[in-house]
């Protein structure tokens, strides 16, 4: 299995921490979040990962030239629309890895390794979106619509008596999954407004035209997402906690 990492991004959200590096190179207990996925990656068995890079590229090159994680190999891509375009620019780079199975994965989601594990267990969905569950969702959740296990709608803007739950930003796609996504990706990228979308847009498209999206619950697993200084200060917690001889924190849902 192939994961594509999104770690394009400078982060701007979280400045002074990403002035001068990507927001996937800010240490947690003196590891970078990247680091930490890609272990997480292994541990779970991925055999591949792609990084897409863009700002502070050359740092992560660097970081990466010296990591050894038995099993899997690390390579990168660059996105030269990096400071221009949100992520979608940044699946259109990678849709020549988007063949056969695969993962993408955002590059300031943090997880534990079952998480990955989890996703990595058998699916009948084309696409799979892990998600997560919470008594309150904030504006800045990617909040999902749901039939039982099937995605109906993905988005920030979703009316709250629509809501069942939030996507944690790691999707697996089967080779059938892939070729939808990429054409999609394909169409909206030759318009202007597909610079500023996320990939989870496509996601939406795809599921209001029938394809079938599934969901993949990770309730009670350790996760986060890194987007304001207050996200870097529970994610140090969580992974401290993972440091900790007694196991992972109880931290579930920390994004």
């Amino acid at each position: 299995m192939k994961a594509i990492i999104l770690g394009a991004g400078q982060g701007r959200r979280l400045l002074p921490l990403t002035e001068t590096r990507p927001k996937c190179l800010i240490e947690l207990a003196q590891v970078p979040v990247l680091e930490w996925q890609l272990r997480g990656l292994a541990e779970a068995g991925v055999e591949e990962a792609v990084v897409v890079t863009g700002f502070g590229a050359e740092q992560i090159e660097a970081l990466l030239a010296g990591l050894r994680l038995p099993g899997l190999a690390v390579r990168t891509l660059y996105n030269p629309f990096y400071a221009v375009a949100d992520n979608l620019a940044s699946c259109w780079i990678a849709r020549p890895e988007m063949q056969d199975e695969f993962l993408i994965l955002n590059g300031d989601t943090l997880f534990e390794p079952a998480v990955a594990a989890r996703l990595l267990e058998p699916v009948s969905a084309p696409i799979t979106v892990t998600i997560d569950r919470k008594p309150a969702y904030d504006a800045d959740d990617m909040k999902v619509q749901l039939d039982g296990d099937r995605l109906l709608a993905i988005g920030k803007t979703l009316s709250a008596e629509l809501v069942g739950g939030e996507s944690i930003g790691f999707l697996r796609f089967t080779a059938d999954g892939g070729r939808h996504f990429r054409g999609e990706v394909e169409r909206l990228m030759r318009a202007p407004p597909g610079l500023k979308l996320w990939y989870l847009s496509v996601i939406d498209r795809l599921a209001g035209r029938g394809i079938p999206v599934g969901v993949r619950s990770i309730e009670g697993l350790d996760w986060g997402e890194i987007d304001f200084p207050v996200d870097v200060k529970r994610a140090e917690r969580l992974v401290q906690g993972w440091l900790a001889p007694r196991g992972p924190a109880v931290l579930a849902g920390a994004g």
